[in-house]
């Protein structure tokens, strides 16, 4: 299936107003060019085959999607953004499929629970983005949910170090671990459209615990950037931290 699916979903998100202003031209952001990368690692250091079932949360356009589907692994990608499923869905490769959820309350109905081999959320797309202090917990608890025993999770997250340290043009709220950054997006035409962005920032043992509370056995935590994706140990130079965990 590569049709979008308009599911209801709650209050409306912050970042919905955001995505429906960029639509296509979010993929023009820097941070977007490193897809191909991404994936090279996801399929060779962490079994991402043919033969396994991911769930892609927060897939915005769905370009982690799109290029693990045209690798031959089956992929169901959701996001909160209606305008983003339906840019997903619109020129999808066989392989991939699309829904509008909120990552916040993935379904409870029995269709998602332990369908699936790996289920990721990067580049802040379904994890990181809080509107409450419990959002990030929801979110890594329906994707836990979703995986199969033995399943693997994989999540990306902004690194709090970072933010305190380079983040000059963000206000960091040292209490809730968010960082907050006045910007502006713009639309395919260039119309800029002023913007407030809630980082959710993490160190690696918050990671780890986070993970361990909601049963996840944690197997790592590397340091990344976008587009240079590495088992690297983490430091205050990355940009993201990348979690690593498996459902016992």
């Amino acid at each position: 299936m590569t049709e979008a699916a308009d599911e209801p979903v709650g209050e409306r998100h912050w970042f919905e107003d955001l995505a429906d202003h960029m639509g296509p031209a979010y993929l023009r952001y820097s941070f977007t060019k490193g897809t191909r990368q991404e994936v090279d690692f996801l399929v060779s250091s962490l079994d991402f085959g043919a033969s396994t079932r991911v769930l892609d949360v927060g897939c915005g356009p769905g370009r982690h999607s799109h290029e693990l589907a045209r690798r031959g692994v089956p992929v169901h990608g959701v996001d909160i953004s209606h305008r983003f499923i339906e840019l997903a869905a619109a020129d999808a490769p066989i392989g991939a499929s699309f829904e509008r959820l909120d990552a916040r309350c993935l379904p409870t109905d029995g269709r998602f629970d332990g369908t699936f081999d790996r289920v990721m959320s990067l580049c802040q797309g379904g994890f990181g983005l809080p509107v409450d202090d419990g959002d990030d917990t929801a979110v890594l608890t329906g994707m836990t949910r979703a995986l199969r025993a033995g399943g693997m999770l994989v999540i990306t997250a902004f690194n709090a170090y970072f933010s305190v340290r380079y983040q000059t043009d963000a206000t960091f709220d040292a209490d809730r671990g968010v960082a907050s950054e006045h910007t502006e997006v713009r639309d395919s035409a260039g119309v800029a459209q002023p913007a407030e962005l809630h980082t959710g920032c993490y160190t690696p043992r918050e990671l780890r615990l986070l993970a361990r509370s909601i049963g996840l056995d944690p197997l790592a935590v590397y340091g990344i950037h976008p587009g240079k994706y590495a088992p690297d140990a983490p430091t205050v130079e990355h940009s993201e931290f990348m979690l690593i965990a498996r459902k016992p």
